[in-house]
């Protein structure tokens, strides 16, 4: 009988051994849609140009410092520099602002300031500064990101219409008319559905938020961040379905 319950509870610690090892093979398995990402910003030596993306990872702001003496300690931290940015997209924009961050020969960030621009026409260029640079560093390399890229109503590209293709098949034979409220109803539910987000966006008038006596603009769906106190805030606004 004891031989009998010992191989009973073996029975039991093995099967549940196994159950435990198929959950952890189960858990630890990496999806690979989670692989796709949007690329980040990369940094540059402080001579060259560094480039800040937009959300779909493309090229939309590029800058170069203007200081060509940038150095801080931690007791005596340098407090500012000058950046030129080139507007490389093809889109006006309103407001852009973003970061500026530095690190040192050990790639260690030592620093980091936010700066700001209105009014950036495509392909223009234009000097901004950080005025809230704390460099504790003699950095080595540096690089740029943009945290606001908002554009104006105007360039919002309009939904593409897909021309009609005349119709080759032989004709129909002919039905007894249509009564005209089916009719009716009938080309209503087969009217394109972008053509009511469109007439929704197309009525909406000029957005704007004033923070602190600064007025931003605002565009439906484009990401607004802020920073209040030590917390980034997101802003997204968004037509009500």
């Amino acid at each position: 009988m004891n031989a009998l319950i010992r191989s009973t509870c073996l029975m039991f610690v093995l099967a549940g051994g196994a159950a435990t090892t198929t959950h952890a093979q189960v858990t630890t398995t990496t999806s690979p849609a989670t692989s796709e990402a949007r690329p980040n910003e990369t940094r540059v030596p402080l001579a060259e140009q560094a480039v800040a993306l937009d959300n779909n990872g493309q090229s939309a702001l590029a800058g170069r410092l203007r200081t060509t003496t940038l150095t801080g300690t931690p007791d005596a931290p340098g407090r500012n520099s000058r950046i030129v940015l080139e507007n490389r997209a093809a889109a006006f924009y309103t407001y852009v602002s973003g970061w500026a961050t530095f690190y040192d020969a050990e790639g260690i960030r030592c620093g980091e300031g936010l700066w700001k621009a209105e009014a950036f026409a495509p392909g223009e260029s234009v000097e901004v500064d950080t005025p809230g640079l704390r460099l504790t560093c003699a950095p080595v390399s540096w690089r740029i990101v943009a945290t606001n890229l908002v554009t104006r109503a105007s360039d919002t590209a309009p939904a593409t219409a897909v021309p009609s293709t005349p119709s080759t098949a032989s004709p129909a034979p002919a039905t007894a008319p249509t009564h005209p409220t089916i009719a009716a109803a009938t080309q209503t539910m087969t009217a394109p559905t972008g053509a009511t987000s469109d007439a929704k966006a197309s009525a909406l008038p000029p957005l704007e938020i004033n923070i602190n006596g600064k007025t931003l603009p605002l565009q439906p769906g484009n990401p607004l961040e802020i920073i209040v106190g030590r917390e980034r805030v997101r802003i997204v606004v968004n037509t009500a379905p």
